[in-house]
């Protein structure tokens, strides 16, 4: 037992004489180092909250802008055209945007970088089976200008509207979904194109919130009449989601003379005018002598828009205020015979915190 006992008190000693055992290693190999806080030094006072940061004049921004708890950012497509054609390259110093007549600080500025969402909306009624049938045969080659961030649905309408093919990124679905559109569909007799916009606005609706442009494209002859669909309702519908209607017809298709006044006037119905529709959303009218070629021509002008952004006034929820986008001075000397479409305004969803929304300002 003796010899026991001396072996024992000898790992006893040694143990006491060796270091104290290390904690284990953290995940990752090496220890942390901790560094010492520094002091936080107050301000001298609250600085006030600071408003989206506009992008930098000549700069497109690839994110959309983040705006604070409370404030609405109000989107304006905009198409810039000169001798017919989309106008590129322009800056956000080439604009002036006004609300009220009282000029905007524009705070958001971009163009080609934005994601897309297109819905097409196709009339099917018996008048429109030859434009049908070009768009059918364009429709891949069409689609593929579309970018994979991109997104596509298909909708038909006569009498009423249905969804074909809902918003996707797989553009071969769209395309089986397009040429799908000339064969015969049960979709009653008549033109409702109001009603038919509606229920696409309806669908929008229910979708979750797009960081990118949303555009409308519309292949009609623009007939029917509507009963109590005045296009105050829809041109209200398509702002509230953002979207730009634009509008392929059929050739020799004109805008509805303007409606009589007087008591005796039945102001329940009212003519399809896809032409107002598009005008008010800052949309274009396209017509189409040959329909796949207008297609493809169509999303290639919506890709050339340009996307400003402003924070919505506070005013109170319906109100609607008017806007209006034009080239600066600098800008119109150059192109002298350009055009501007854009959205004559927007309602107001409700005032917000005066704190975080600013009433319109002039430009410095």
């Amino acid at each position: 037992m003796r010899p026991v006992f001396v072996l024992m008190f000898a790992a006893m000693a040694a143990a006491a004489q060796s270091p104290a055992p290390q904690p284990p290693r953290p995940p990752g190999g090496g220890w942390r180092k901790v560094e010492t806080p520094k002091p936080v030094q107050a301000p001298a006072e609250e600085a006030a909250p600071k408003a989206p940061e506009a992008a930098k004049p000549g700069t497109e921004s690839n994110e959309t802008p983040t705006f604070k708890a409370g404030t609405t950012l109000v989107r304006i497509d905009v198409q810039v055209v000169n001798n017919k054609q989309p106008l590129p390259g322009l800056k956000s110093s080439d604009f002036v945007l006004k609300e009220e007549a009282v000029e905007r600080h524009i705070e958001y500025f971009g163009q080609e970088s934005e994601p897309l969402q297109v819905l097409l909306l196709l009339d099917v009624s018996g008048s429109m089976g030859k434009l049908l049938r070009e768009m059918a045969t364009v429709a891949q080659e069409a689609l593929s200008s579309l970018k994979p961030e991109d997104q596509i649905a298909v909708a038909l309408f006569s009498r009423r509207a249905e969804f074909t093919q809902e918003l996707t990124g797989e553009k071969r679905l769209a395309v089986v979904a397009l040429q799908d559109a000339p064969m015969d569909h049960n979709l009653g007799a008549g033109t409702a194109i109001n009603d038919s916009i509606l229920q696409v606005t309806d669908y929008l609706k229910q979708q979750p919130p797009f960081a990118g442009r949303r555009a409308l494209i519309i292949l009609t002859d623009n007939g029917g009449v509507h009963y109590q669909l005045p296009d105050e309702k829809v041109v209200r519908a398509l702002s509230e989601n953002d979207t730009v209607l634009n509008a392929i017809v059929a050739p020799g298709t004109k805008p509805p003379p303007a409606m009589p006044k007087g008591a005796d006037v039945n102001t329940d119905f009212t003519p399809a005018n896809v032409f107002r529709l598009a005008e008010d959303t800052g949309g274009e009218v396209l017509r189409a002598d040959k329909a796949g070629a207008r297609f493809q021509e169509m999303l290639e002008r919506i890709r050339n828009r340009y996307s400003l952004g402003i924070t919505a006034t506070p005013a109170p929820e319906g109100a609607f205020r008017r806007l209006q986008v034009e080239l600066s001075a600098e800008a119109r000397r150059r192109y002298p015979k350009a055009e501007v479409h854009a959205r004559s305004g927007y309602y107001a969803q409700g005032r917000t915190d005066s704190a975080q929304a600013q009433p319109p300002a002039a430009q410095q």
